[in-house]
């Protein structure tokens, strides 16, 4: 039922944004669009209350509950960010603004770009440890939480690795190409 919830709530995202951008943008509702959009969190506090309800219903700790916990950190740290990106697409489609600067691509901008989507996973492992925590010491020892606790650990890998990647940006950053190109070279 976790798993399947999961998914519900992973196409409710996709089309509760789909209708407030629409909303915004093609029927011109700004208060209908923003109530549309304020419903995403809803659907993590269902999930939440949701696996809740499981574990208190007796249901043993399992992976589907690590997801479930790995899926709402990753929403909270990356949600309004995917939210604003795709919002300022659809502004730039649909009501002629400007069109979104892409992110850097080159030196210490990129690193730093690199460096500020880490600390996102860096939040999202966090609330997902925090959940996996709450949910270890809710079941207490009467249950085996080796799964909570594998997925603690994979959240932790996960930003681990993030982090060494968002640190190789820094280290060696990647150069633009030169300004002149080979065309306006002369060989004689």
């Amino acid at each position: 039922m976790i798993v399947a919830l999961i998914i519900a709530c992973e196409v409710a995202f996709w089309v509760l944004l789909a209708l407030g951008l629409a909303a915004r943008y093609l029927l011109r509702w700004q208060r209908t669009s923003v109530v549309l959009l304020l419903c995403e969190p809803l659907l993590e506090v269902v999930l939440f209350v949701v696996a809740a309800i499981d574990l208190r219903g007796g249901a043993e700790p399992s992976w589907k509950h690590g997801i479930a916990a790995l899926y709402i950190g990753f929403t909270v740290a990356y949600g309004h960010y995917t939210i604003t990106w795709l919002d300022g697409h659809a502004a730039h489609r649909f009501a002629g603004a400007p069109r979104p600067p892409k992110p850097p691509a080159y030196g210490m901008a990129r690193a730093v770009h690199e460096g500020k989507l880490w600390i996102r996973t860096v939040v999202a492992a966090a609330v997902a440890g925090a959940l996996l925590q709450a949910a270890i010491r809710y079941v207490g020892d009467g249950g085996d939480t080796s799964s909570l606790r594998s997925f603690q650990w994979a959240a932790l890998r996960v930003a681990g690795i993030h982090g060494l990647i968002a640190l190789t940006y820094a280290i060696w950053p990647k150069k633009a190409p030169a300004e002149s190109s080979k065309k306006e070279q002369v060989r004689y």
